[in-house]
């Protein structure tokens, strides 16, 4: 699997001519059939112009309660390579070293669909039960997952009621324990371009005369972000922390403190955001933050001229609060870049991706106890829970078509398993035991029945 090239078609343009995405799919679904689960089917489904997804439906085992579909989520699309790998390692090549599997979408997440068959495998192999499963694992996730909601309409009736969704796309601090994802922010990027001159003029003649389109830049984005503390400003974009999302942080930071906030490669000298590490785990995960991760219209530094340029374009970042409204919010942003421009500019925002954040419902009390004793019996460790900055758009879509549904939102990616860069790996123990924790929830899961949480 590692060694196809499914690079997600936000960064392959020519996905369908090159194949590897549907190549990826094949190949998971050739090794799903070959297990041999008992009235599996395995299927390739493809919309029109769409990337390809693998449904895997399995029926429920003989002496599950009845309690509606379990949806295992994951994706087979890849990040690109980026950048130089370590000496004997490559994005394309399998590599063990000790524990651990190098390649790209090793850990994010080509594991997943393995780990999904082998838990339902696991499950009948112990003489446990599970209740109708169906594993999906679509190839659009490392573009925003755009084609979704049209398989999901395509494919509701296939679906059924869900009422237990674990998704293996997540992970958490160390290798010691389950973590489980509360809350994922949502986002809205955005390209924006100010145009002030039909062509660039010799900065010695225009400047002064001609304001600055990287001037005129500035003052649109302290509309948006305050300069000095980084506050996002629209109100679009801020919700209320739920008091339970800040204990939650609280506690992370007390019993974590080295998982809560990551220690990034500062410069000396450098400072973080706040001192206070509570703040930093909340600012990371329910406040509203911009990068600008992109910019257009800048020569490099060395080859400069004396030159007021034409147009300066920049490409906006906005991570949004669980609970924000995504499309609101990036409305909210076009009205404020283009209405009342300085000296009568020309702005353009387009080029949009907007996705919403996700927050995890109440555990039902048999989950809430099945995930106690995976802690005890598989990790000896308790369940630890933390929001996290990134998004999966799957979580959205799902917790809007099935509100009565239990989530699980974990996986095997660690801190540093080099998700998106150079050299990514997966633990390899750490996968066992995770894939050892599904297959008890879904026992337990098919044992209760999958009652929703009674209010």
């Amino acid at each position: 699997m590692i060694e196809i090239p499914a690079v997600s078609s936000a960064y392959d343009a020519a996905w369908e001519e090159h194949g590897h995405l549907r190549a990826a799919v094949e190949h998971v679904r050739g090794w799903v059939a070959a297990r041999g689960l008992p009235g599996a089917r395995c299927d390739v489904v493809q919309l029109d112009g769409r990337a390809p997804l693998l449904l895997v439906d399995v029926p429920a085992t003989p002496g599950a309660a009845a309690g509606g579909t379990v949806l295992l989520y994951g994706h087979l699309d890849k990040q690109p390579p980026l950048g130089d790998w370590s000496e004997g390692l490559g994005p394309w090549q399998a590599v063990i070293r000790d524990d651990r599997l190098y390649g790209r979408g090793a850990a994010d997440d080509g594991y997943s669909g393995y780990a999904a068959t082998t838990a339902l495998e696991a499950v009948r192999g112990a003489g446990g039960e599970h209740a109708r499963a169906v594993v999906l694992l679509e190839t659009g996730e490392e573009s925003g997952s755009p084609d979704l909601p049209a398989y999901l309409e395509h494919l509701a009736d296939r679906l059924g009621e869900v009422s237990l969704v674990v998704c293996l796309d997540g992970g958490g601090g160390d290798y010691e324990r389950l973590w489980l994802t509360s809350s994922l922010r949502g986002a809205v990027q955005a390209t924006v371009t100010v145009r002030v001159l039909e062509t660039g003029v010799h900065s010695g003649l225009g400047s002064g005369i001609v304001p600055s389109s990287f001037r005129i830049m500035r003052r649109l984005l302290d509309r948006v972000e305050d300069p000095e503390t980084g506050e996002v400003k629209l109100p679009e974009m801020v919700v209320p922390i739920p008091e339970e999302r800040r204990a939650e942080a609280a506690q992370l930071v007390a019993l974590h403190p080295e998982v809560a906030v990551p220690r990034f490669p500062l410069l000396p000298g450098m400072r973080r955001a706040s001192g206070d590490d509570v703040e930093l785990v909340l600012n990371n995960t329910w406040r509203p933050t911009l990068s600008v991760t992109g910019a257009g219209g800048l020569p490099d530094p060395a080859v400069a001229g004396a030159v007021l340029r034409a147009w300066t374009s920049f490409r906006l970042s906005f991570r949004l609060p669980p609970s924000a409204d995504a499309e609101a919010a990036r409305a909210a942003l076009e009205t404020i870049l283009t209405t009342d421009v300085p000296y009568g500019a020309q702005v353009e925002v387009g080029d949009y991706m907007v996705m919403n954040g996700w927050h995890v419902p109440a555990a039902a009390p048999w989950l809430a106890s099945a995930l106690r004793q995976v802690g005890e019996d598989v990790f000896g460790k308790p369940c630890q829970s933390l929001g996290i900055g990134g998004g999966i758009p799957f979580m959205e879509m799902l917790g809007r078509r099935y509100p009565q549904a239990q989530f699980v939102v974990t996986g095997a990616l660690g801190a540093d398993s080099n998700a998106h860069v150079p050299d990514e790996w997966l633990h390899i123990p750490f996968a066992v035991q995770v894939t050892e924790a599904v297959a008890h929830l879904l026992d337990a899961h098919a044992r209760a029945g999958g009652h929703p949480p009674q209010n």
